[in-house]
């Protein structure tokens, strides 16, 4: 069973002093399975599309000089003697709600929060380790896209962006918290050797290179999604906040040094390590999940598909001042009737339930813009910056009626774009460590502006 679906791809990047162009190699289907013990990835399959479509890409283009790999965060798998104990547990498994209760029994969240400096999700890696039987069985727990450069190369590293989304490294430092480790009965054994975005992780095992069709390196990116994400926004000023806006919304500024306040923890907002030792100080805001599962649950009544522009352009011509509901009240985080999850809000919150499909959906995009711009004021609080802009990047900034919502509830310009931001920034990083970008961010991010003009939206 699937109960829903995301999809993997492979990418060719080529990149020059004005030049930076993708293509689509291949899209594949990477969704969890139920199993006897809980909700999996059906990692197997997703490692094998991954092998397919580099094939595939050094048949289309013999020149291409590395590899880079980024995914979702905090989702791992367990190793012993280079073979994996079981596919990889999906982080909206019911058994992190056990992971949290006991973590927080040994470490209360406000020590957790100085130490690793994560805003309260409760999915974050830690609370996986604490209740996962099979952990102490492995001799290396990879996060997924380690996992996938390990069964490439045979070298188990963590790269650090991603890393620091496990709870388990030290906000300060960026390193390993073998001491908040062993207090939580984690084996801190089992955590690999931290890396930097831009190291050599290693070569392609013989015997893929020989498939593949060439030997190629391995490079580290950062290998959470957003991290790359985020070296791929064209940043407009040092006052400009961001929105990683796919499934989730991932809104914060970057900063070169934590806020590690109690009005930061209070506002849940977190300390993502992004490439060159910044941080993403950001928060997690319900993204464009809620649309889609409400397409999805439309369409199984249906049993027809819905066209997603013509939805969204029906939901324009709805008024904007439409009721709202909290885009990140916990009923709406799982899967199965968004619709009848989204009423629900709605009747609690004294609120009239729209009555039609294109109602429905306008107050589905204007509750997420309302949370992006509350998010937004508050990461300028918090950072003590007077932001001027919202770049939004990702899967959304195809979404005008998003951006133009999102420009009118916070009071500032969006500028929408790159879509790909993800993948831009997983290449400048390889092509940066390989000598074909330039050095740092602020030039890596001018190259994107002058490939990838913005689409601006300003309010209404």
């Amino acid at each position: 069973m699937r109960p829903w679906c995301d999809f993997g791809r492979v990418m060719i990047g080529r990149i020059g002093d004005d030049t930076l162009d993708l293509e689509l190699v291949t899209r594949f289907p990477n969704g969890p399975v139920e199993r006897d013990d809980g909700l999996h990835w059906d990692f197997d399959a997703l490692y094998r599309h991954i092998v397919e479509g580099l094939t595939e890409a050094v048949r289309r283009e013999p020149a291409i000089e590395s590899i880079g790999i980024d995914s979702w965060a905090v989702d791992y798998g367990l190793l012993r003697d280079g073979e994996l104990l079981t596919q990889p547990f999906h982080y909206r498994d019911p058994r992190c709600e056990r992971g949290v209760v006991e973590v927080h029994e040994v470490v209360p969240f406000a020590e957790l929060y100085q130490r690793n400096g994560l805003q309260f999700l409760p999915f974050n890696t830690l609370y996986q380790y604490r209740v996962d039987e099979r952990l102490a069985d492995a001799d290396a727990a990879l996060l997924i896209p380690d996992l996938i450069a390990f069964l490439l190369t045979g070298t188990r590293v963590a790269e650090r962006t991603n890393a620091s989304t496990t709870g388990l490294l030290g906000v300060r430092s960026g390193e390993w918290d073998v001491e908040l480790a062993d207090r939580l009965g984690i084996p801190s054994a089992a955590l690999p050797a931290l890396v930097n975005p831009g190291t050599r992780i290693g070569m392609l095992r013989p015997e893929l290179a020989a498939r593949i069709g060439k030997d190629l390196p391995v490079i580290a990116v950062g290998s959470h999604d957003t991290a790359s994400a985020v070296v791929a926004v064209p940043l407009s000023s040092p006052n400009a906040a961001y929105i990683s806006c796919g499934t989730w919304g991932l809104v914060g500024v970057e900063l070169s040094e934590p806020v590690l306040t109690d009005a930061a923890r209070e506002a849940n907002f977190t300390h993502e390590l992004g490439v060159d030792g910044r941080y993403r100080f950001l928060h997690n805001v319900t993204g464009l999940w809620l649309l889609s599962e409400t397409v999805r649950a439309w369409e199984a009544e249906d049993g027809a598909a819905i066209d997603l522009p013509d939805l969204l352009d029906a939901a324009s011509a709805v008024p904007a001042d439409i009721a709202l509901f909290d885009a990140n009240d916990v009923s709406l985080s799982a899967p199965g009737d968004m619709p009848a999850r989204i009423a629900a809000v709605l009747h609690a919150g004294g609120s009239v339930v729209p009555d039609s499909r294109p109602a429905f959906a306008r107050a589905i995009v204007e509750s997420i813009a309302a949370a992006f711009a509350s998010a937004v004021r508050t990461a300028g609080d918090l950072s003590g910056r007077q932001l001027d802009s919202i770049h939004l990047v990702g899967g959304g900034s195809l979404n005008r009626l998003l951006c133009q919502a999102t420009a009118d509830r916070s009071g500032l310009p969006v500028l929408a774009g790159p879509v790909e931001a993800t993948a831009l920034g997983n290449v400048l990083v390889q092509a940066r460590t390989l000598g074909a970008a330039p050095a740092t961010l602020e030039e890596l991010r001018a190259l994107v502006a002058r490939t990838h003009e913005p689409m601006r939206f300003d309010t209404s």
